[in-house]
């Protein structure tokens, strides 16, 4: 949206700005509260601000916050490529837009950041029983490959060598074009300046030979983030996932002996998550070589089978597993951190921010590391011979 804005500039404050544009998200009913808090905050902080909604919660509370008055516009996912024509509207509107769309703006900088993220497909055909966004963003469809790509040229022409796939179901791409993420993946790596590329998120069933085949690739990070979403055969059953706690363990077990670390989403205290549940969860998590991971503790989404399934786990209970989880997946990254510095690795890092005296950025691993050094070192690669594993990051020495 920033590169459609056409004759407006982006405001440094709500206070500043003659429109405020919030892109929405609507995952959780915590989320379309948050939003209908952002949206009274904003008016309050600038109430001669026209208010614009976008994003996901167009779909959910888009109509209701438009006749209440709380919000100028609204225009969906399919109009953001459209945002300046909305900018200028001095009358009311409500543009929903569709749900078939794909984007076709090719970006070509992010404003102080030192990697890229490129948007490779749109929607999603799983139908997990508490996600409400395959109804709000469509099913999956694939940007179109010239675009992307043409995309990534002039990124990388700009400075840009690490790239970050993105989009609602990543591993999904090209299934509608007659394609693969592993056919894109090696187009993108042939694209003078790539020097790495990280995936947002894979399902198990997308992580097919073909991409196997990629992993000792040397512009492939060596992380992967698979959504697992549970342990517990049971509840993926109840979730209506499409994984299996089997398939899952031999598959990050093979990923984890070409050296990757490995992450996975998870909710904890989805309804029917009783104690043998999470018990028998708990052993397999042990059992998976995991070093990472999104834990999230279930929040029932309006519109979706999981909010009508009982009995419902007691918040406090879903807040103790969530600890007891990110704790265990700690203390692996710990321990994973720990072997790779024993082996003598290099680390190989892009430099993204400055801290108190301390230059930031990831690995190859994904892992946080905090670099000591006498000058400025932001935006620059490194290859690190000498640093060590700390709790809850690596410390480098350049």
């Amino acid at each position: 949206m920033i590169s459609r804005l056409g004759r407006y500039e982006v405001a440094k404050n709500e206070e500043e700005a003659d429109i405020i544009v919030v892109n929405s998200c609507t995952v959780t009913n915590g989320a379309d509260s948050g939003v209908r808090g952002y949206i009274n905050q904003a008016s309050r902080l600038n109430p001669e601000a026209k208010v614009l909604l976008t994003g996901c919660g167009v779909r959910t509370k888009g109509e209701s916050l438009f006749e209440a008055g709380k919000v100028h516009g609204v225009f969906g996912h399919s109009e953001k490529e459209s945002v300046h024509r909305y900018l200028e509207k001095e009358e009311r509107f409500f543009e929903i837009g569709d749900l078939e769309h794909v984007d076709e703006t090719v970006v070509e900088q992010f404003v102080g950041k030192s990697r890229a993220f490129i948007k490779i497909q749109e929607g999603c055909d799983f139908r997990c029983s508490y996600c409400i966004i395959p109804y709000v963003r469509g099913n999956a469809r694939s940007l179109e490959e010239t675009l992307i790509l043409e995309q990534v040229r002039r990124l990388a022409a700009n400075g840009f060598g690490e790239f970050i796939l993105t989009g609602t179901n990543v591993g999904s791409y090209g299934k509608d074009r007659g394609s693969s993420i592993a056919k894109l993946l090696k187009k993108m790596s042939l694209i003078r300046g790539v020097r790495r590329i990280r995936i947002g998120s894979l399902e198990p069933i997308q992580i097919t030979d073909e991409f196997m085949e990629l992993l000792a690739e040397p512009w492939m990070a060596k992380h992967l983030h698979i959504a697992l979403q549970h342990t517990s055969d049971r509840m993926l059953e109840i979730m209506n996932r499409r994984n299996d706690f089997a398939s899952d363990l031999a598959l990050f077990e093979k990923i984890a002996s070409r050296g990757y670390a490995l992450g996975t989403d998870f909710i904890v205290g989805h309804p029917g998550e009783d104690e043998d549940a999470w018990q028998e969860a708990m052993a397999r998590v042990e059992r998976l070589p995991l070093t990472h991971i999104h834990a999230f503790t279930y929040s029932k989404r309006d519109g979706t089978p999981s909010a009508a399934m009982k009995p419902a786990v007691p918040g406090n209970v879903a807040k103790a597993r969530h600890r007891e989880l990110t704790e265990a997946v700690r203390r692996k990254n710990l321990a994973f951190r720990r072997r790779l510095r024993e082996e003598g690795r290099v680390l190989e890092v892009l430099v993204e921010s400055e801290k108190e005296g301390l230059q930031m950025g990831l690995d190859q691993y994904f892992n946080r590391i905090a670099i000591q050094s006498g000058r400025e070192l932001k935006g620059e690669w490194l290859a690190l011979e000498k640093w060590e594993a700390e709790e809850g990051m690596n410390r480098g020495f350049f």
